[in-house]
């Protein structure tokens, strides 16, 4: 087997880009619209489509997803929205941008995912919402959440970043809850560099999306410059600037055509590795629920120091000198300065999200990945393990 070298160093994440791609933005360059346009609108109605129905609004980031769902629940200052502390920052800070509290229920320390328990116990006079993330691409347990939202009559506003192709008992996650997000960053099953996506079941909410999405104008721009002549706006809310661009779409057009062969590529790749490290002493990703559909987003090891003989941190380096591309997701949130001085969290308040925030370490897990690139891995893996 080739040794890699510094040349040939493997990314973490790294999209498969295919001709489709390339020939539709260099379309949109050719006909003029750069910002947002028919491919927009186009991406939109495909991304509704692959997840069953509803309405959709394409947005530049997952953040501003959120964020634009939290604002159109019409959340006020104080109330309060819990979500999970497994989670990259951007679900917390969706939260405090639209002027709201986050507060943390631990996680199932099995599935990674919120613990619906704990959500229970997290409730208050001053809980409004409730945020979940379905992490590296597993589903959330929505029966229970759910049933907890209607039972305290609580918005639902699900993080989706990781879970394009993800499903609970049939249903596409991101469908069940006042408000599904989305990611295309460039590391997501589905990429257009940056992007992200608003699904909801009422056309209403999201035409509320989208007028807060672009400076809280009541028409958007290239309706307003369309071949049936100008059309006026108002300004109808305080919004933001969070629209997508059409050369952006013109990617997720084509990546969104792929997203079910990708997904098989990524079986493929994540069944190897589940065989490949069976008998190591790490902890590997547990089965999928029944009647679940796991996306694959996430190929995560947990490196406990103890059975391992080397920290995650010491593991990350040496993958790093045999040239393999890993990443950490994540650690968690009340690991970060900022949160502790903000809001007092404390270690031991979610001690599952915080163990396996010191632990995890992410592989490899892009349809991009050759065979040889997938052997390269395990092989990096197991010499680091062993030296």
């Amino acid at each position: 087997m080739p040794v890699r070298t510094k040349d040939n160093f493997l990314v973490f994440g790294a999209p498969l880009i295919e001709q489709d791609e390339i020939d539709e933005v260099a379309a949109s360059m050719r006909s003029g619209w750069l910002g947002t346009g028919p491919k927009v609108a186009r991406f939109e109605s495909d991304f509704a489509a692959y997840l069953g129905g509803g309405y959709a609004a394409a947005c530049n980031s997952c953040t501003a997803a959120l964020h634009l769902s939290l604002v159109a629940l019409g959340l006020k200052p104080g109330d309060e929205v819990i979500t999970t502390p497994l989670t990259f920052c951007a679900s917390v800070n969706a939260i405090i941008h639209a002027g709201c509290t986050p507060v943390l229920a631990d996680v199932d320390p099995v599935t990674m995912n919120i613990d619906p328990d704990r959500i229970r116990e997290k409730i208050t006079d001053r809980t409004r919402a409730i945020l979940p993330v379905h992490f590296a691409g597993r589903a959330c347990d929505m029966d229970p959440i759910m049933a907890i939202a209607r039972e305290h009559g609580l918005k639902v506003v699900e993080d989706c970043a990781h879970a394009i192709e993800t499903t609970y008992k049939g249903q596409h996650a991101g469908t069940f809850g006042d408000f599904g997000c989305f990611s295309f960053y460039v590391t997501k099953n589905v990429c257009t560099g940056e992007g992200g996506m608003v699904i909801a079941r009422e056309e209403e909410d999201i035409r509320n999306v989208k007028v807060l999405g672009l400076h809280g104008m009541s028409a958007d721009a290239w309706k307003r410059f369309s071949d049936d002549g100008y059309k006026h706006y108002q300004v109808i809310h305080a919004g933001f600037k969070y629209n997508m661009m059409d050369i952006q779409a013109a990617i997720g057009i084509h990546q969104l055509k792929r997203v079910e062969q990708c997904f098989v590529r990524r079986c493929e790749i994540w069944d190897r590795y589940q065989e490949a490290f069976r008998t190591l002493p790490v902890g590997q990703p547990a089965p999928e629920e029944p009647g679940t559909r796991h996306a694959r987003h996430l190929y995560t090891l947990l490196i406990d120091p103890v059975p391992c003989g080397i920290d995650r941190d010491e593991f990350l380096m040496r993958m790093n000198r045999e040239n393999i591309g890993c990443g950490v997701h994540y650690l968690a949130v009340p690991e970060h300065p900022y949160y502790q001085e903000r809001f007092g969290w404390k270690l031991e308040d979610t001690p599952h999200a915080v163990a396996i925030g010191r632990q995890t370490i992410s592989l490899p897990l892009s349809p991009k990945l050759t065979d040889e690139d997938v052997e390269d891995v395990i092989t990096a893996v197991k010499t680091c393990l062993a030296d």
